[in-house]
């Protein structure tokens, strides 16, 4: 399906490719397969990208937790409109991730829309809503995404005026250096009242969208449970099973 290869590689350049050609050869030389087929390159580009599979020991309580984590963010995914299709949803841990949930936009993406990136900061939150709604507190393991999330938000409010408090402006902290691919500490150019506002401004996105999330979530308390279950069973669902069980 050179559709879904080319989804699922956005960005990759010819190295990149050959890399991931390569190791699904690897991978059919240790299966001592003839061929390179569909289900090889699919498991060479999560190697490439999310890392090689960890044998680690969990116990079902965390497991369970890693499984309400990801179907949160898959059901999320699901019910928000202008969210990123679902293409699978794993708790087998990979690189430094207990679990997955991959989503493969129906194409690039170069104007992001106010609402696009609303309902993606939502699908950021999605695991760590479904941990504090089914177990009554929040774990580490949203670490990663609340640092997207705060970053995308950051974005929003100082870089693409979609504050209205603050309004058409747009603030210079802490730009991305394009080749060092991380923030540089720059001089900001506003007042430490505006920084506060700026600060407000985050949180408030960032906890609106959580609360947004957060009742839909409980809306679909049953299709949650029953996805984290199938999670339990199966660790990976592809997206026609996560469509299957929601539906």
């Amino acid at each position: 399906d050179l559709d879904r290869i080319a989804a699922l590689t956005v960005g990759f350049s010819g190295a990149d490719l050959e890399n991931l050609v390569n190791e699904a050869a690897l991978l059919c030389g240790r299966e001592n397969r003839e061929t390179v087929n569909m289900e090889s390159l699919l498991n060479a580009r999560d190697k490439v990208v999310l890392g090689g599979k960890r044998e680690l020991i969990i116990s079902d309580e965390e497991k369970t937790l890693v499984a309400y984590h990801e179907a949160g963010h898959a059901l999320v995914a699901s019910q928000l409109p202008t969210a990123d299709p679902l293409d699978k949803v794993s708790i087998i841990p990979r690189g430094r991730a207990l679990g997955v949930t991959e989503q493969i936009p129906e194409e690039e993406h170069y104007n992001l829309r106010k609402t696009y990136l609303h309902d993606r900061i939502g699908v950021m939150l999605g695991g760590r809503a479904a941990e504090q709604m089914m177990f009554g507190e929040v774990s580490s393991g949203a670490e990663d995404d609340l640092k997207q999330a705060t970053r995308l938000a950051r974005h929003m409010v100082t870089h693409w005026g979609m504050s209205e408090k603050i309004g058409p402006v747009a603030f210079r902290r802490g730009e991305e250096h394009i080749f060092l691919g991380r923030e540089m500490t720059q001089q900001r150019d506003f007042s430490e009242h505006t920084a506060q506002i700026i600060d407000d401004e985050i949180g408030a996105l960032l906890k609106g969208v959580e609360q947004e999330i957060t009742t839909l979530l409980q809306q679909h308390r049953g299709q949650l449970e029953s996805l984290a279950q199938a999670l339990l069973e199966k660790e990976t669902l592809e997206a026609d099973e996560i469509h299957s069980i929601l539906t």
